[in-house]
């Protein structure tokens, strides 16, 4: 792969994926992104720019996307928005991006026969049982309308590689932590709030269970299934590290060295899924990728040190994430 087109690789995830090809290749990389509220140029301005190419355009329009489908060798599409709040409050852009932006991409490799990796989310699964992981078996059951987007987004992905023959896989992923995501995300919202001496706020009693892997994990996995995946098959990613989101917050709370019962417990999401959980054996056994940030609470404490440095880069929009959050009560 000479030229890899990724679209929203200005975005958290999609831009640790991007310096991960870079270090990892030779391969020139274009990103295909909106620079809406969550992307992050600073995340690309450290790159390689010989190598890194930044086209600010919308997913969703194909006399965009089709110029640079032609020259690109694979597409990765992380572009979508995420944040289930806002799509509580308003479905309609995740409508736009994540269903039309991939039926773009789609019509645009179908005509050009290049090969393309859709990323996904485990949110599509719906809500885990008390015991149960998702495989790639497990049935779409999406309760939001971020996840109900992201299944119609991988359904047309599934029905293109039937229907047209189109050369595409797709991945779904546990919940990231890492550098260069958005303060409105549970992670750095809690870091950015004990920075500020303020307590962690957890929805309702805190007893979600979320799978969290480390976004440099999640770009390896996904680099390895680009290059090695099978047409067509869908490839789990997680790193098996299942917590309640009261025990993360604790875990910060240690780090910081404050009072583990220093908690604020705030009016839950609507829908609330209670459990994610993923099954990453295929992607282990078929490709070969196994985590190496094993240890979350090391992990924690190597990102809490990031968004410390880093103050000058989230400091501007964290009053207002906030203001948001207590308009909702949370």
């Amino acid at each position: 792969m000479e030229r890899l087109l990724v679209t929203g690789g200005a975005g958290f995830i999609g831009a640790n994926f991007v310096a991960h090809a870079l270090a990892h290749s030779e391969a020139r990389v274009t990103v295909l992104d909106k620079l809406t509220y969550a992307a992050t140029r600073e995340a690309l301005d450290s790159l390689p720019g010989d190598r890194l190419e930044l086209v600010v355009g919308d997913v969703a329009d194909a006399g965009v996307v089709g110029p640079l489908v032609d020259v690109a060798d694979a597409v990765v599409h992380f572009a979508a928005e995420s944040h289930n709040d806002n799509a509580l409050a308003d479905p309609s852009p995740f409508v736009s991006t994540n269903l039309v932006g991939t039926f773009t991409v789609l019509e645009a490799v179908r005509r050009t026969g290049t090969r393309l990796h859709h990323v996904s989310t485990d949110e599509v699964y719906g809500e885990a049982a008390a015991d149960e992981w998702f495989t790639e078996s497990s049935s779409y059951a999406p309760s939001n309308p971020y996840a109900a987007t992201k299944a119609g987004a991988d359904h047309l992905v599934r029905a293109w590689v039937h229907s047209y023959g189109i050369d595409a896989t797709i991945s779904t992923c546990a919940n990231n932590y890492g550098p260069w995501q958005h303060v409105e995300k549970f992670i750095p919202r809690q870091i950015t709030n004990l920075i500020d001496g303020q307590p962690p706020k957890l929805y309702g009693a805190g007893r979600q269970q979320r799978d969290w892997i480390h976004v440099a994990d999640h770009s390896a996995a996904v680099w390895q299934v680009l290059a090695e995946g099978r047409v067509g098959e869908t490839y789990l990613i997680g790193a098996e590290e299942v917590h309640t989101n009261l025990e993360i917050a604790r875990m910060l709370l240690e780090i910081f060295e404050r009072d583990p019962g220093e908690l604020e417990f705030v009016a839950d999401r609507p829908g609330h899924d209670q459990r994610y959980a993923t099954d990453p054996t295929k992607v282990r056994t078929e490709l070969g990728w196994t985590p190496t940030h094993t240890d979350l609470s090391s992990g924690l404490a190597a990102c809490v040190d990031w968004y410390r440095e880093h103050e000058s880069w989230w400091r501007p929009v964290k009053a207002g994430v906030e203001a948001r959050y207590a308009a909702r009560g949370q």
